[in-house]
């Protein structure tokens, strides 16, 4: 369970009792309902991380697609809808190179338009000769982007880095030394899923 989630459930069940108190049970039900909700949006469940020269998904939810980006980079898309975990983790090992927070917009993270325009916070991980760049990227819930980490950091593949709260995307871009392992329209858990494999001598 993230931190926030227990601030939050304790705030609306606080709130909720003094309602009950002061005008009676139907008046709470939505406060507890909102702690309860707030308790499973925040949870952080234990993750077996892969082994070998792979690239873990960062983020729980969706691929929206995989594409050419820059030249010689692939994006893979993923959208985190409020049910999935929001918690991110490290997609390689590595030391966090750049961190790079801009403030945006708060579009629907869907859309194409909201890797360019939303509030994102950019990584980039060097490791093992390879450097993955991911980026967080709030939605039009989303109203926070946390990252836990600094540039100079060590960081293991699967390691807990940050989270988005309330509905948002995460964007990773892959050199042409990952051969790619997802598609559009399948279902990853951060830390987990496999979404790229390196290249026999690469």
């Amino acid at each position: 369970m993230v931190r926030d989630g227990l601030c939050y459930g304790l705030a609306f069940t606080a709130a909720g009792c003094l309602l009950w108190w002061l005008s009676g049970f139907w008046t709470a039900a939505p406060l507890w309902a909102a702690a309860a909700f707030s308790l499973y949006f925040f949870r952080d469940p234990e993750r077996e991380i892969p082994e070998g020269e792979v690239v873990v998904s960062p983020a729980d939810g969706k691929i929206l697609s995989v594409a050419p980006a820059a030249p010689e980079l692939t994006r893979i898309s993923i959208f985190m809808s409020v049910f999935d975990v929001h918690v991110n983790r490290a997609p390689i090992g590595g030391r966090i190179a750049e961190v790079d927070y801009r403030k945006g917009r708060f579009l629907i993270a869907s859309r194409d338009r909201a890797a360019v325009e939303n509030e994102q916070n950019s990584v980039v991980i060097e490791g093992d000769g390879t450097r993955v760049l991911f980026r967080q990227i709030a939605g039009l819930i989303a109203r926070r982007i946390v990252f836990l980490k600094r540039a100079g950091d060590f960081v293991a593949r699967g390691e807990r880095v940050g989270l988005i709260k309330f509905g948002s995307r995460v964007d990773v871009f892959l050199g042409h030394e990952w051969e790619i392992a997802v598609r559009a329209g399948e279902r990853v858990k951060a830390g987990a899923s496999i979404l790229a494999r390196r290249r026999a001598g690469a």
